[in-house]
């Protein structure tokens, strides 16, 4: 990237985020998204995801410095030196998974997740899921609060607090993870190509409603959920030399 790169930054509504937008504009300047070649994202990882979720139409390049809390997919904050850390910087590209739900009402969502499509249930009821993998029935019955399907970038989020497995980043995967499982008890979860076509169905969702939420678009009462990878759809992040997204999940794995 080059280090004349036109720059916009975006940042959350936190404070320090706010501030950070103020303090590198004033040093960068700024131009129109639109006209930009790196996106700044100021914030946590939430805010990256939803810059990801904005620009996926678009070529441009995210360069996320973390002003929010966890900042997993984010640099360091440093106001100097930026157009010099952004043209050496190392690109990742991650692809989404797409959701497709079906409501109680017949009605279907179109969904996209960077991090995980997640199943959970809505009241004090536990959720009871069938899981099929490419057309074949893998699992009959699963009784739990939930289950993931998570994508290597997001492997190390909601996937990893359940106790899902951690993923390499470029590896061709997907995380299949259940949360709380009631019955079976000891299973713990699979781990699939990524080309993998996955339909979960909601059991007794009369009795047992269940939501569906990909990244943060969320979808009640749903009776049946499917999910695949779009690689049609990718996204470029950008990291300090170093620092990359595969390095930081392969640290994340020797973590105690």
């Amino acid at each position: 990237m080059s280090a004349k790169s036109k720059l916009a930054f975006v940042s959350s509504d936190a404070p320090e985020a706010v501030e950070a937008s103020k303090e590198l504009t004033g040093i960068y300047g700024e131009c129109p998204i639109e006209d930009a070649d790196v996106i700044v994202a100021l914030g946590g990882d939430g805010l990256m995801l939803q810059t990801l979720h904005s620009i996926l139409s678009t070529d441009k390049t995210i360069f996320g410095m973390n002003r929010g809390s966890v900042g997993f997919l984010m640099n360091d904050y440093e106001a100097g030196g930026l157009a010099e850390r952004i043209a050496a910087a190392e690109v990742t590209t991650i692809h989404p998974l797409k959701m497709q739900a079906v409501d109680s009402r017949g009605r279907n969502f179109h969904a996209l997740a960077f991090n995980e499509v997640s199943l959970l249930r809505q009241i004090h009821q536990a959720a009871k899921l069938r899981i099929s993998v490419d057309g074949k029935v893998r699992m009959d019955e699963l009784i739990c609060d939930g289950v993931i399907v998570a994508t290597p970038a997001g492997s190390t989020a909601y996937n990893l607090s359940a106790h899902g497995p951690i993923l390499p980043v470029n590896s061709p995967l997907l995380a299949l993870t259940p949360i709380s499982a009631f019955r079976p008890r000891r299973w713990r979860g699979a781990i699939l190509p990524h080309q993998a076509s996955i339909k979960i169905a909601v059991m007794e969702a009369d009795k047992r409603p269940v939501a569906a939420v990909a990244d943060h678009f969320e979808v009640r009462n749903v009776c049946a959920v499917s999910i695949e990878e779009d690689q049609s759809l990718s996204a470029r992040i950008m990291f300090d030399p170093g620092h990359s997204l595969g390095e930081r999940v392969l640290n994340e794995q020797f973590k105690y």
